[in-house]
Order: structure tokens, then C-alpha cells, then sequence
């Protein structure tokens, strides 16, 4: 399992601009941080469909000719790591397809919880998967004729699915926006000249010049077409929301604006939570670039300790490299951070990141302080323990895998050599975002999951039985073949 959480996905739509294309392969650019696994835009020109994917960065997948191929002025765009299905290029998305209701093509954030058992409601009734993701589940439901009466089923689909989810669908004639009822996800809408732009974060906004609008509603459907803008509450508005928070701590761009509070300035007071719960004599700070940067600077400006960019970060690291051997003891970590020594030697030294998850990155940046001649080393972490899994779309299924969930504050001291180990509380990480406790899905520090969910489903489930369905089918084909030999 890697050391730092996976990201979930970003999706950008633009909808009434003649560079569709481009605007959301810079809007994809500024989504990267979401994920690197794949990447794809669908643009149309209200006649037809036009579709580039593919494996790895944005910037190795698109250039000026696929953009110029691109054409129309509506567009939905969709960079990827994988929280359902595996990463392939068959599971890249957007999504498309081709029905008796026209064209439709979907960008997906986020994780459904009723995944599998939908999908077996669909393929008993005929339906035939192309992909093993999620997202395939939703254009199935919105593809059908009818669903209990109604002629347009886009909010009965909506009711269907639970879980997390953040939307955006391009048909021949619109652009919509969804956010779950319990608004796991975020989804924010800008508008851009006469046009109007869908993006996961206002960052993305921001990189091509549109203004901030709002941001979608949890339970709320936006639809946007050549009248403007309407909305649709789709489902009551819940007692409680649930947007991670852990956005806020680690998985949202600096830059960006959620719920209205700026992400680095809740990650520095995050920092000086952390300062007031947890004092410490010692001097220096040291963050964790570029994770731990935020939060400690908000320690050092708390406590008044001097503030050091003593790792310096390798910001040119690809994603294919030689394994490393015994010519170059940790290699891996190594090359992502470099440490400067003169900062660090005979000094107590605090280091500051926003989470650990198994432990070996910090136990090897602690190690590379002592040996630089740091006289302390102490370990800071600007959220809580990681104390249960994500159901909701981040990598971090396993609760064997959480460091935290199976061992003692002090066994993991012990073990990445820290002279002393602090987490920020709960409370405290609440306190920094300046909203109220029930604003949030905090399932994985407290366990308290606002949707349910079955424990014996995975993110490869719906893998494993495409698999045995495809195994099936090839055995059946090689009985048939037996008995006309026969």
C-alpha cells in the first residue's frame, strides 16, 4: 500500500465556448493533483461526440493536435485514479454512450456504495458492461426508456445510487452538475464570459479566468443549456451533511476555495491548533513539502519557532523508474526529498505532515534527520489517527493496512525513531475549518459513516466477478465446442 492516501478524481465541464477543448485541458491541468492515472475529454458540436483518453498525465495524453480535433463549445473532462475498478485505459473516463435518448457522456467523483448490487439489478434485466467502474452504473440508468413512469429519469437515477458522488454529464444539449445529497464530494460553478464552467475546485476556475459562482448544493441538480442555468433539489435536504474533511487537510489544492474557507488558510490554522495542543521545545520546524508546508507554517507562527524548508522537494519526479538496488539505499524516498543538513545539525528538530498512513516515509525522514546530526526529532501531524476505512473514494480500504488502527501512539513512535509523536484531536481539526462538527464525514477517524455500506464489498468486487463471468462463458464455449465434436 503506498505511504499517502490516493486522491479521488477531478471533473471539469465547460458549456458555450468556442475553446471547449482547451479550457478543460487546462482545467484538467489544474485538477491534476486529483489524479494520475488517466485522463479523457468529450467535447460535442451538437451533432456528434468527440473523444480523447488515456493512460498517464494530462500532459503526456493530450497536445495541440488531439485539442484541435476536440471540436465543439460543450465539453466534460475527467482526470483519474482508481477508487472502483481497476486502472486501465477500458475504465478511463469520461464515459460515454450511444442510446434512443441520444448521446451521453459522464464524469465521475467519488464512490458508490451500492455499486454491486445495481449492477446485478442491471446486467438481470439485459444490460452489458463495458468498463468495471461504477460510473458505468449511472449512464446504464440514465440510457433506460423509462423508470417508474417517468419519461425523464435523470432524478430517478439520482435516487437510485447512494454513496459519494460529484457529476458532471454532457448530453447533445446540456451540461449538468451533481452533488450527492449529503455533498461528500465537492463541485463548485463558475462562469466564464456567456459561457458557464463545472470544476471540482475553484482552482481550476481561477487557471482560465472564470468567476467563481457558487458552488453546487448536496442533493442539487444544476442543468445548464442555451436558456442558462436551472436548478433541481432532487432529494431533501439532509439533517446533517458530510463533506470530507479530509479535503481540507490534504486532498484539495491550497488555492481553493471550499464551503467558502479557503484551504491554505485552514491548514495553517490547522498548524496553530496544533501548536496549542501540543507545545514542544525545539528549534526549528520542518514541513513535509509540499503536504506539510501550510500547517507548519501555522506551528511556527504559533509558537514562535523558526520556520525551515529544510527538505527540499524534487518536483520532477516522473512516473517510471528503475527499482531502486542496494547502490542506492532508499532510493524512493530519497529522490522525492532531499535534505538539507546545515538546517538541521545540533537542532531540536519539529517536523510537520498532514498524515501517516503506514509509516515508512516518516520512519526514513526521521532517520535522515538524526543523520544529518538533528539532536531531536519530533513527529507532528496536522490531522488525527486514520482509524477506519473509506468507503467514499479514498485508497485506503484495508484497516489492516491503517498504521494507527493497530498499534499504539507509542509502538509507532518507536518505530519511525521519533523522540515524540502528536496528532492534532478531532476536535481541533474541526475547530480550524471554522464549520460546525455535522458538516462533515469524518468516518475515518471516528467510524461514524453517514451512508451505510457492506462490509464485504471492495473496490475490485465488480473486477473479480467480470472475471468468473468471463471464465464461465469461456468454459461454457469450450463444453459447447466438446459436445458438437462429440
Amino acid at each position: 500500500m503506498q505511504e499517502y492516501p490516493k486522491h479521488y478524481c477531478g471533473v471539469f465541464g465547460i458549456f458555450g465556448h468556442p475553446n471547449a477543448a482547451e479550457l478543460t485541458y487546462y482545467g484538467l491541468y489544474a485538477l491534476q493533483h486529483r489524479g494520475q492515472e488517466s485522463a479523457g475529454i468529450v467535447t460535442c458540436d451538437k451533432q456528434r461526440f468527440h473523444t480523447h483518453r488515456g493512460m498517464g498525465l494530462v500532459s503526456q495524453i493530450f497536445n495541440g493536435d488531439v485539442l484541435h480535433n476536440l471540436v465543439g463549445s460543450m465539453s466534460v473532462g475527467h482526470t483519474r485514479y482508481s477508487t472502483t475498478g481497476s486502472s486501465n485505459i477500458t475504465n478511463a473516463q469520461p464515459l460515454t454512450v450511444d442510446c434512443a435518448k441520444g448521446q451521453i457522456a459522464i464524469a465521475h467523483n467519488g464512490n458508490l456504495t451500492n455499486a454491486s448490487q445495481l449492477r446485478e439489478q442491471l446486467e438481470a434485466k439485459g444490460s452489458i458492461f463495458q468498463t468495471t467502474v461504477d460510473s458505468e452504473i449511472i449512464l446504464h440508468l440514465m440510457a433506460q426508456p423509462s423508470l417508474n413512469g417517468h419519461a425523464n429519469n435523470l432524478i430517478d437515477t439520482m435516487r437510485r445510487i447512494e454513496g459519494a458522488f460529484s457529476l458532471v454529464i454532457m448530453t447533445e444539449t446540456e451540461l449538468i452538475g451533481v452533488r450527492d445529497p449529503h455533498g461528500f464530494r465537492p463541485l463548485s460553478i463558475g462562469k466564464l464570459g456567456d459561457g458557464w464552467v463545472l470544476a471540482s475546485e475553484t482552482s481550476a476556475l481561477d487557471l482560465i479566468h472564470a468567476k467563481f459562482v457558487r458552488d453546487v448544493e448536496p442533493g442539487e441538480i444544476v442543468i445548464i443549456d442555451g436558456k442558462g442555468l436551472r436548478s433541481i433539489k432532487y432529494m431533501p435536504e439532509h439533517e446533517r451533511r458530510a463533506f470530507c474533511i479530509f479535503e481540507y487537510v490534504y486532498f484539495a489544492r491550497p488555492d481553493s476555495t471550499i464551503n467558502g474557507r479557503n484551504v491554505y488558510k485552514t491548514r495553517v490554522e490547522m498548524g496553530r491548533q496544533l501548536a496549542r495542543e501540543c507545545p514542544i521545545k525545539a528549534d526549528v520546524v520542518v514541513p513535509v513539502p509540499d503536504s506539510g508546508n501550510c500547517a507548519a507554517l501555522g506551528y511556527s507562527m504559533e509558537s514562535g519557532i523558526s520556520y525551515e524548508m529544510a527538505f527540499v522537494r524534487n518536483h520532477y519526479i516522473g512516473r517510471s523508474f528503475l527499482q531502486p538496488t542496494q547502490l542506492i539505499r532508499d532510493f524512493n524516498v530519497r529522490v522525492k526529498l532531499n535534505l538539507i543538513p546545515e538546517l538541521v545539525k545540533g537542532k531540536r528538530v519539529i517536523i510537520v505532515d498532514d498524515s501517516i498512513v503506514r509509516g515508512t516515509t516518516c520512519k526514513a525522514r526521521v532517520n535522515n534527520l538524526k543523520e544529518a546530526g538533528a539532536k531531536e526529532v519530533h513527529v507532528l501531524v496536522s490531522c488525527p489517527p486514520h482509524m477506519n476505512p473509506c468507503v467514499y473514494g479514498i485508497d485506503f480500504p484495508d484497516r489492516n493496512k491503517l498504521m494507527a488502527a493497530n498499534y499504539s501512539l507509542d509502538d509507532i513512535r518507536k518505530y519511525i525513531n521519533a523522540d515524540s509523536l502528536h496528532y492534532l484531536s478531532q476536535d481541533g481539526m474541526v475547530q480550524a475549518t471554522g464549520l460546525p462538527k455535522n458538516s462533515f464525514c469524518m468516518a475515518c477517524y471516528d467510524g461514524n459513516y453517514p451512508v451505510p455500506y457492506d462490509q464485504g464489498v471492495d473496490k475490485e468486487i465488480i473486477e473479480r466477478r467480470r472475471v468468473r463471468q468471463e471464465t464461465f462463458a469461456a468454459a461454457l464455449e469450450i463444453e459447447q465446442a466438446q459436445g458438437r465434436l462429440l
